[in-house]
């Protein structure tokens, strides 16, 4: 009653074949859809929000604070008496300190900018 040790080696072997070449044939089917992607195909960015208010919640909120109050960031309510809608406009486009630059889209920036300034 002697039992091959090799065994339970080869059959170990032999799922581990067969998961490298499943996982690769998967890996190829998602390089040819982030391919199509890339190529302007279809994309799953989120839309840019209607308004500032909106665009606000969506990017600004989780550091700035839901009612402006700040947090991570500073407060936003009398910012419009600090910086000028230029200064304010520069600071979305390029951000400032630990506020990493480009958030709001460039079409955006200046509706923000003037929005923010007259926050209370």
């Amino acid at each position: 009653m002697n039992r091959n040790p090799l065994i339970p080696f080869f059959i170990i072997m032999l799922i581990g074949i067969g998961l490298t070449l499943g996982l690769s044939f998967k890996g190829l089917g998602d390089a040819k859809e982030l391919a199509k992607e890339k190529k302007g195909g279809e994309k799953t960015e989120q839309t840019a929000a209607a308004n500032p208010e909106e665009l606000y919640q969506q990017t600004c909120s989780s550091c700035h604070g839901q009612n402006y109050e700040g947090g991570a960031g500073p407060a936003l309510k009398g910012v419009g008496q600090r910086l000028s809608v230029d200064e304010i406009k520069n600071v979305i486009q390029n951000g400032r300190g630990g506020m990493p630059g480009g958030l709001v889209p460039p079409d955006k920036a200046d509706e923000m900018a003037k929005w923010l300034s007259k926050l209370k």
